[in-house]
């Protein structure tokens, strides 16, 4: 039995203010033609569907447009919600549609799963939606749920003992923060109170393939426990990672193979770091008009309107950043202090200056200006 592994599309979230709506529908329809290019048995999208708990109008279209076409591939869909999915509104459907796809966000259905049979016998995919411990220890009396990973513990429990009732091999997707994982920092929402909410890699033993939700780059934990990451780059910090899906070969045995099928990145992304100057002029960053720009400015004060004039040469920044080149370590002299210490208001604005410009002092010509103003408003005083 072939299955396709995806997770994390996050319909709806938006890169720096931008829409990702029409790069996700592009992405997600490659997806759908990998699904029938592979002859796929099983699609998996382990959490976090859409990017917030209301979701916009808009969003709606996209998911079932892609589910349609999925299952128009032949492919069995399962889906489960994640913490940015509401479980309400990601599965208020769910009697509805039609056979080929199942939406699971109700946790009192761990441990019942969607059954296949393929030549070597049943495979058993069981769902696993978000568990937030807080909500869902009600449903399991007399068992501790106090952290996330106590309750995915107890959900896998619930897991094994169905299949071992059952017999036969088996996949599950789940929604977590596991131990071990490289996350992207402002990017996955936090699900952790400490460590307490890390979910061991022994948790997941038994089943013959883990699909995981929550991170956004790909990971491997083990041979059958992966993380398929998300469809599209969501923040700078992801740049580089690749988008894709695990597609996963079961055979008579068990795991037989899992291969990565690569995703189009519809704007790449790229961080120009430099002066004001060279950035807008220099042609080492020819070849990013097209890119997604974070541009990080190294001139020593703050440039007037950086993000208009760098998008006259990049038309996609979508961030400006101004971190000076060079910084004064902390003499242990206080600004404060350099004011009280100052012996006119020539010296007062020399140490203003200075401060805000990170340790770069008033040029000659500056000093010159400044003296120039000061006599003028004395002059003044002294006729008032």
């Amino acid at each position: 039995m072939r299955i396709l592994h995806t997770s994390d599309w996050h319909i709806g979230r938006t890169f720096h203010g931008h829409s990702t709506l029409d790069a996700l529908s592009t992405v997600l329809a490659t997806l759908v033609e990998q699904v029938r290019e592979n002859a796929v048995d099983v699609v998996i999208v382990a959490g976090d569907v859409f990017d917030s708990a209301a979701p916009s109008a808009a969003c709606y279209p996209v998911l079932t447009q892609t589910l349609a076409s999925l299952a128009e591939t032949g492919a069995r869909v399962v889906v489960t919600s994640g913490n940015h999915d509401s479980a309400a509104r990601l599965g208020f459907q769910s009697a509805l549609l039609r056979d080929e796809i199942t939406v699971i966000t109700d946790p009192a259905t761990v441990g019942t799963p969607v059954t296949l049979v393929d030549e070597h016998g049943p495979v058993h995919v069981y769902g696993i939606p978000y568990l937030e411990p807080a909500i869902v220890r009600h449903l399991w009396a007399g068992v501790e749920l106090r952290s996330q990973a106590q309750t995915m513990a107890h959900a896998f429990e619930i897991v094994r003992a169905d299949l071992s009732a059952r017999g036969g091999r088996a996949v599950v997707a789940a929604h977590c923060f596991a131990a071990g994982v490289d996350s992207t920092p402002g990017v996955e929402r936090e699900i952790r109170q400490g460590g307490l909410d890390v979910v061991p890699l022994s948790t997941f033993d038994g089943p013959d393939y883990v699909a995981l939700g929550h991170i956004h780059g790909r990971q491997q934990l083990s041979d059958r426990v992966r993380y398929a990451g998300a469809p599209l780059h969501y923040s700078f910090g992801e740049a580089g990672k690749p988008r894709g899906s695990w597609l996963v070969d079961l055979g008579a045995d068990g795991l037989a193979a899992v291969s990565w099928l690569a995703l189009p990145v519809p704007r790449p992304l790229a961080t120009l770091r430099g002066p004001l100057d060279d950035l807008l002029t220099d042609e080492r960053f020819a070849g990013h008009d097209e890119h997604w720009v974070r541009a990080e400015y190294t001139d020593a004060t703050p440039q007037p309107d950086p993000m208009r004039r760098l998008q006259a040469r990049f038309p996609w920044c979508a961030t400006v950043v101004h971190l000076p080149e060079n910084t004064m370590d902390d003499d242990a002299v206080g600004y404060a202090q350099r004011v009280r210490a100052a012996r006119d208001d020539g010296e007062v604005i020399d140490a203003f200056l200075s401060h805000v410009r990170e340790g770069e002092a008033a040029s000659e010509a500056e000093r010159a200006l400044i003296r120039e103003v000061l006599d003028a408003r004395r002059v003044a005083e002294a006729r008032s």
